[in-house]
């Protein structure tokens, strides 16, 4: 398997987990708490996780260009 093909998934992956993450922070319950740490903190994960996703994703359109012109194999 190509590096970027597995890039691609990671990003994919790191991308539901942080919108899931986002998702439980905005409808979590009523005490403030949201997997067992404070709303706040579950949304600065969310947007760790979702700006990671994008970050890998970058790498992997870097790291296709470079398959293209046969820099990396």
């Amino acid at each position: 398997m190509k590096p970027s093909k597995l890039m691609h998934v990671v990003s994919v992956i790191v991308g539901f987990v942080g919108v899931i993450v986002f998702a439980g922070a905005i409808l979590g319950g009523s005490d403030n708490l949201v997997f067992g740490i404070t709303k706040v903190d579950a949304l600065l994960c969310a947007g760790i996780l979702i700006l990671i996703a994008i970050w890998i994703q970058i790498a992997t359109i870097h790291h296709m260009m470079l398959e293209k012109s046969g820099e990396i194999v």
